[in-house]
């Protein structure tokens, strides 16, 4: 009897253990994941005992986020990783107390993507799929959130100037004291003397949650620079209400600072930047309304130490002050050797120090530069193409318009029509395009062939405007068919060519192509005289008749042939014949205004877009299409044929119809 009692409580127990659900403390043992973690937290003794015997909340950072941390490593670093209170997911506030000394608050973002909320704790991403709750052996609940960064306190160096260290600051606090904290080298000395010389303390001082940018001393070169900030340059420094971490916040997405009133309107963004295989964060304030003292534009600062925690927000130290234009373009180029235009820059000095690109970036009053981001000057056929001199200072030209152009200037050039700005190299333009999508714009330009995308726009000088690209103009990258397929120009002539497979043989790289390519709107023109063939054109039936007409327009042979070239061949008064697959194109060119036309069937043409360059030939964009009225009359007639068909069938039927009925 007493060995089956035994028995029994032996397969009980082995029952109950197999049921319980495993500790947090166990559940830490076995992870491997989180090992680094866990040792920390053994050695701690307050960690240690609340593990055992209070309710608690750990967000533990895997081994790989601890081999990225290069912060402080002592035991009490466990203890910011800790809250005393059993905190789930759903029920995460936007704050919660941590252990360490003052309570410092961690703070929570949720970060809402396509079918689901991101959530992260000051700047580390919590793996939603691996948190786990369960009751400890005192029966208390504990709650495990693992995330991928270590969390790192703002923590005193020692004492302090009045003898007692300072826990748990809010940003006042820490700009005050900022000698006695761990910020590296940096200083806030010229800032926290503006700060209280225009009575904003308060500002800093703000109960609540809110993102505070301080400029370093290292900023506040050329000294004149600190007369230029005022009250509201220090407004423009504090975001309110909104607690942003750099990773917790969506890149591009927009707040309004502390400087948004009526007169004042100053909103600020992240955005990130890559320089080889780092990738440095900046923030950027738009004064989209400004003043007298404050002038419209962008001003990007580095930020050279993210994300320090305090008890009202986030403090983020910059390479300078926001919202102070003080700068040319040229300096702004030269500001940092690894600022977002370095290698831009790098580029204009390889044709030495006096070249006339310097020049006029250095002398102009008013320009407008499209500076390619350090990214695009990595492509191997611009690397190829810079090493030509001659080819770059073309290509520099290329970028730069001799006129202030902000972004809301082009938007409203670009309304009615597709707007275009002469640029610093003769008889090239850049064209822009703004496309709307969801309440966001996205401004395009081209030049040379190349399409552009504006990555940061508006960064303002003292004499002018630089935006951003992520492409060097004027290099070609594409064949003449995956320019035609990209360019929302020339979506019509695309379409079209796809019947009978047109298309397909401009991705040839063994010829070099010419193509006279009407824009959309030379198409809407042509339908709005001959509606009847222009819907013929697109009908299947008529495939053959759309491509001999696109035929015409196509020049395939061992060379292509710019508008200068065309001009020397075949001037206004000897056309010069051009060997197409349908018919020999003949044309004149002249050129009228700063602009080209060829003529062509007794039409003198506008020339829309010379020379767009591609990888495998040239397209000039033509205001008419090359068409032939035998071709709308063919069009036309094919049409009435069918009709005619139509009817003869429909006539049969009904013969046949009644010769059964009888």
């Amino acid at each position: 009897m007493g060995v089956l009692c035994v028995l029994f409580l032996v397969i009980f127990a082995s029952f109950s253990t197999a049921d319980r659900k495993p500790t947090i403390a166990e559940k830490l043992t076995e992870d491997a994941d989180l090992s680094q973690f866990f040792a920390l937290l053994e050695r701690n003794m307050v960690a240690n005992m609340s593990l055992q015997y209070r309710q608690m909340t750990l967000f533990a950072p895997t081994n790989q986020a601890f081999q990225r941390y290069n912060g402080e490593m002592d035991d009490s670093l466990v203890l910011f990783h800790i809250s005393n209170l059993a905190t789930t997911l759903s029920n995460l506030d936007y704050s919660i107390s941590s252990e360490l000394d003052g309570n410092p608050p961690l703070w929570i973002t949720r970060r809402r993507e396509a079918m689901h909320d991101d959530i992260y704790v000051n700047n580390a991403k919590v793996d939603i799929s691996r948190s786990y709750q369960a009751i400890n052996r005192k029966g208390k609940l504990q709650v495990l959130h693992v995330i991928d960064q270590v969390l790192q306190p703002l923590l005193p160096l020692g004492q302090s100037a009045v003898g007692s260290p300072v826990y748990n600051p809010n940003a006042y606090q820490f700009l005050e004291h900022s000698d006695v904290f761990n910020i590296e080298q940096h200083r806030l000395r010229s800032f926290r003397q503006k700060v209280n010389q225009l009575q904003k303390k308060e500002v800093f001082n703000a109960d609540g949650r809110h993102t505070f940018f301080i400029p370093v001393d290292e900023g506040f070169k050329p000294t004149t620079r600190s007369d230029l900030i005022d009250a509201k340059v220090v407004d423009g420094h504090v975001i309110p209400h909104h607690v942003l971490f750099t990773q917790a916040t969506p890149e591009t997405e927009e707040f309004k600072s502390m400087a948004f009133s009526d007169n004042v309107k100053v909103i600020i963004s992240f955005t990130t930047s890559a320089n080889g295989k780092e990738e440095i964060t900046y923030v950027k304030s738009n004064t989209v309304a400004g003043d007298a003292k404050h002038s419209r534009g962008v001003v990007l600062a580095d930020i050279v130490r993210a994300n320090i925690p305090v008890k009202n927000g986030v403090v983020h130290l910059i390479q300078r002050p926001l919202m102070v234009v003080d700068t040319t373009v040229v300096d702004f180029l030269k500001e940092k050797e690894d600022g977002p235009l370095c290698k831009f820059y790098e580029v204009i000095m390889d044709l030495g120090e006096h070249n006339q690109f310097l020049n006029e970036l250095t002398l102009a009053k008013d320009i407008t530069l499209f500076a390619p981001s350090n990214e695009a000057w990595n492509e191997i056929s611009v690397q190829n193409i810079i090493r030509n001199h001659q080819k770059l200072k073309e290509i520099l030209n290329l970028h730069l318009v001799r006129e202030r152009l902000p972004l809301d200037a082009i938007i409203h050039n670009n309304m009615n029509q597709i707007y275009q700005a002469p640029t610093a190299l003769p008889r090239k333009y850049l064209y822009f395009n703004v496309i709307s999508h969801q309440n966001n714009l996205t401004l395009t330009v081209e030049g040379g062939g190349v399409n552009a995308t504006v990555t940061q726009t508006n960064i303002a000088a003292t004499n002018g405007f630089v935006h951003i690209i992520d492409r060097v103009l004027g290099v070609p990258y594409t064949t003449v068919f995956e320019k035609m397929k990209t360019d929302p120009m020339l979506n019509i002539t695309y379409n079209l060519g796809k019947r009978q497979m047109f298309n397909h043989q401009l991705n040839d790289m063994e010829h070099r192509y010419t193509y006279f390519v009407p824009r959309d709107h030379a198409w809407l023109k042509f339908q709005l005289k001959h509606p009847s063939a222009y819907n013929a054109l697109f009908k299947e039936d008529f495939g053959y008749y759309t491509k001999q007409i696109l035929e015409r327009h196509v020049i395939r042979t061992d060379r292509s042939y710019t508008v200068s070239d065309l001009k020397l061949l075949a001037n206004e008064t000897h056309p010069f014949v051009l060997p197409t697959s349908r018919d020999p194109l003949r044309l004149r060119v002249k050129e009228s205004d700063k602009n080209y036309y060829v003529e062509w069937n007794g039409h003198w043409i506008h020339v829309f877009r010379p020379d767009v360059e591609c990888t495998n030939g040239i397209i000039h964009v033509i205001d008419e299409p090359f068409v032939l009225e035998s071709d709308i009359r063919a069009t036309g007639g094919a049409d009435k044929t069918r009709i005619t068909y139509a009817f003869i069938l429909l006539f049969i039927s009904f013969f046949f119809a009644r010769i059964l009925e009888n």
